[in-house]
Parts: structure tokens; C-alpha cells; sequence
């Protein structure tokens, strides 16, 4: 068993947003990732595809998840759950910043609409 004091996570920057790293094989896993992202006020991420299934919970704010073509406003305390394979897009149009928790499974990639790959570290 491992434990992670905050102090101790991760930050990575990507797209304008921040990813604190908890959870990944670096930190002792052998199956799971999660981490603390956060979205700024109006900003948003590029479209990807996921190569693996992902569950979001939002912690604060509120933002616009869309998962192939279906989008929710999500505030604080929802959650989504994108199936390995979909399309993902994530905005938060709102003036105010917003965090989500996110946990996948490990050895996730993305695929970016100009055909580039990404494997982010927090998830790997």
C-alpha cells in the first residue's frame, strides 16, 4: 500500500491546463491513475480520443464534458464515465476555474485530431 501526501504529487502542464499526478505506476500502482486537473476560466482542451476508459468527478466549478458528440454541463459533485475509444472534449466556458478528478486505467493515450498520439506521464 501506498500513500501520497499531496506535497508529493505530480504537476504536469498541457493544453493550458494543470494535472496533478496521485495515483500512477511511479507512485507504487500496478493497475489504476487518477489525478487533480484543472481547467482555467474560459479555456479548453483539444478533442482526443482515449484509448482507455476514463471516469471524471468534478470537484469545483462547473464545465462541458462531451463524450462522441453528446455534451453535459457537469458541476461540482457529478460524474461521467467515457468508454474506451470515444471522443472526448472538454470546456469550461465559465469565469471561474474548475477541477475534476479523473481515474483510468494504466497505459491511456490520446489521439488528437491531426493524427498525433499522446501518452500522458500522469497516466502511464
Amino acid at each position: 500500500m501506498s500513500f501520497i501526501p499531496a506535497a508529493d504529487a505530480a504537476v504536469h502542464e498541457l493544453h493550458g491546463a494543470r494535472f496533478v499526478s496521485y495515483v500512477s505506476p511511479a507512485r507504487g500502482s500496478k493497475e489504476l491513475c487518477a489525478w487533480r486537473c484543472e481547467l482555467p476560466a474560459a479555456s479548453s482542451a483539444p478533442a482526443h480520443r482515449i484509448s482507455r476508459e476514463e471516469v471524471f468527478l468534478v470537484l469545483s466549478g462547473s464545465l462541458q464534458l462531451t463524450i462522441d458528440g453528446e455534451t453535459r454541463t457537469l458541476t461540482a459533485g457529478d460524474a461521467a464515465v467515457a468508454p474506451p475509444g470515444s471522443s472526448l472534449g472538454i470546456a469550461n466556458p465559465a469565469e471561474e476555474p474548475a477541477a475534476l478528478w479523473v481515474t483510468t486505467s494504466i497505459g491511456l493515450q490520446a489521439s488528437l485530431a491531426d493524427g498525433s498520439r499522446i501518452s500522458p506521464p500522469w497516466a502511464n
